[in-house]
């Protein structure tokens, strides 16, 4: 039975008020989604978030008057999206705690087959308390086993199925007879939509440190290329400016020419031992200043004792 005239509109009302009062959008996924995980994940999100679940036809509908009356013409980015089965999350609050509040509430389930596997399914080595007679079941599967105590041990573990693969009948049989519930169900985020752009949720892992590295790594590289197309930018002026300057003392060395900083590198370059013996002679310098501290300390503190009492024997 479909839904009545009052209820549609009423649904239309607060979907609009929704899209007006909230700056942020998670399209989520509800596959598999049963009406009890919803009531918790309801419950998580309240006073954070609004969702609203409706049919596709009802979505696209409100969000086209919305696109036609040219309120909210950016509302033709969700179009693309509302397909399957879908809903939507409304927050002004911080989108990565939502999104890890809708997506941390899963259940377990069975393989079920004819479904498309959301990941990689193993079954483990160990004994399955399964008779003997059954061994040809694990042979058509491609399972090794052996006969243990008088059940069925498998050998070594072996990947059953892998992601995106559709479970088969076999497949599906052995994991509930070995009571392998290898999914797991829940709202899922398919995009999320903010100021009128719309976004994969992994955009919301991004660190701060991330966006600092990635901005280094396009500045060093617009630097290299400037620098060597000799093409003057913001990040490679002080480059050139320092590149120039050591030109400037390769060719006043060469050519003789004085300044302050070329004849200082040119005395180095003449009397290079010099130098070389300084360093250690500073070295030690800086040994005996820092010998003599205590000394001196001590040689203070034995006359500022004698100034007390000027050099007296109060009580002799």
């Amino acid at each position: 039975m479909g839904l009545s005239k009052a209820t549609k509109s009423a649904w239309f009302v607060k979907l609009e008020a929704n899209l007006e009062q909230y700056k942020s959008v998670f399209i989520v996924e509800v596959d598999n989604v049963s009406s009890n995980q919803m009531h918790q994940i309801r419950a998580a999100l309240r006073g954070k978030a609004e969702i609203q679940m409706g049919k596709n036809t009802m979505v696209r509908k409100a969000l086209r008057d919305a696109i036609n009356s040219g309120s909210h013409p950016e509302y033709e980015r969700l179009l693309p999206y509302v397909k399957g089965n879908v809903g939507f999350v409304f927050t002004n609050d911080d989108l990565k705690t939502i999104r890890d509040t809708i997506v941390s509430n899963r259940v377990a389930a069975p393989a079920r087959a004819g479904a498309i596997a959301l990941n990689d399914v193993s079954v483990p080595a160990g004994n399955t308390g399964m008779e003997p007679g059954k061994t040809s079941f694990f042979q058509a599967l491609g399972i090794p086993t052996k006969i243990a105590r008088g059940t069925i041990e498998i050998t070594a573990e072996v990947k059953l199925i892998k992601a995106g693969d559709k479970v088969g009948a076999s497949e599906a049989t052995l994991l509930n007879v070995l009571n392998i519930s290898p999914f797991t169900y829940g709202m899922n985020v398919a995009q999320v939509f903010q100021d009128g752009n719309i976004f994969e949720s992994s955009v919301l892992d991004v660190t701060n440190e991330d966006l600092l590295a990635r901005f280094m790594s396009s500045v060093s590289t617009i630097t290299c290329v400037s620098l060597a197309l000799n093409y003057p930018t913001l990040p490679s002026v002080s480059h050139t400016v320092v590149n120039a300057y050591k030109n400037l003392l390769a060719i006043a060395i060469a050519t003789e020419i004085e300044f302050e900083h070329a004849n200082a590198i040119r005395e180095r370059l003449a009397n290079p031992e010099a130098y070389a013996s300084a360093a250690p002679a500073a070295a030690a310098s800086s040994d005996d200043k820092a010998g003599s501290k205590p000394e001196a300390a001590e040689a203070k503190a034995e006359s500022e004792s004698d100034d007390d009492d000027f050099g007296l024997d109060l009580f002799g």
